[in-house]
């Protein structure tokens, strides 16, 4: 009887040891930890650094992912593993949240300080009915309009000429209305005028920043 008991004693030291000893197991542990710690390092980094090197974060990240999970399907002690995985994911999935807010703020606080620059102090966040352009102010916001594309048209892209388009075509929206209110005579000729500059100027730019990036694209 004794000899028995001590046989399954045996047993179960020797299981445990083995157990503790799997090679698999511990490959599949440092695996997993190597993923968790990478995902931890990620979600400390500064979103503008972040969002600089994205694409080889993500890179890393799945590589790192798929090696966690590929060791651990087969393995019957893998639950608590998996658990962690799945935190992992969830924290990185977060972080993607945080760095997409922050990058559409930025693009959009890009926008409004374009904007800005061509419109006057007065523009509002994407207020594109120019609700605060009126019969007093609207040769203002021309005249600096134009100034402002004649000083940096050498600088702006072709997706910068589609935008200023935009926001040209807006204002003469704008000016039908004010022109009922009581704009002058003197104000509407002097807008004509901006008019005639502006239309060749923008024609003549906007081919060549397409006619730029063609380039570029092709080498």
């Amino acid at each position: 009887m004794k000899s028995i008991k001590f046989t399954i004693l045996l047993c179960t030291v020797c299981l445990v040891f083995t157990s503790c000893n799997d090679p698999k197991m511990d490959a599949a542990k440092q695996n997993v930890e190597d993923y968790t710690t990478y995902v931890d390092s990620i979600s400390r980094l500064e979103l503008a650094k972040a969002n600089s090197n994205w694409e080889n974060i993500e890179k890393a990240y799945n590589s790192n992912k798929a090696t966690a999970k590929a060791n651990i399907i087969d393995m019957k002690a893998s639950a608590d593993l998996s658990n962690e995985i799945d935190e992992a994911t969830q924290k990185f999935e977060d972080f993607k949240i945080e760095l997409a807010e922050n990058k559409r703020q930025d693009i959009q606080k890009q926008k409004n300080t374009f904007r800005m620059s061509l419109l006057g102090e007065n523009y509002l966040d994407d207020d594109m009915k120019f609700t605060w352009i009126n019969k007093d102010n609207i040769l203002s916001v021309y005249q600096n309009f134009v100034d402002t594309v004649v000083t940096n048209k050498d600088t702006y892209s072709r997706e910068d000429w589609d935008e200023i388009k935009l926001l040209y075509e807006a204002i003469d929206t704008r000016k039908n209305t004010v022109e009922n209110e009581g704009l002058t005579g003197s104000d509407n000729r002097s807008i004509a005028g901006l008019k005639l500059k502006f239309a060749p100027m923008y024609t003549l730019n906007r081919m060549g920043a397409k006619s730029e990036e063609n380039a570029k694209a092709k080498h």
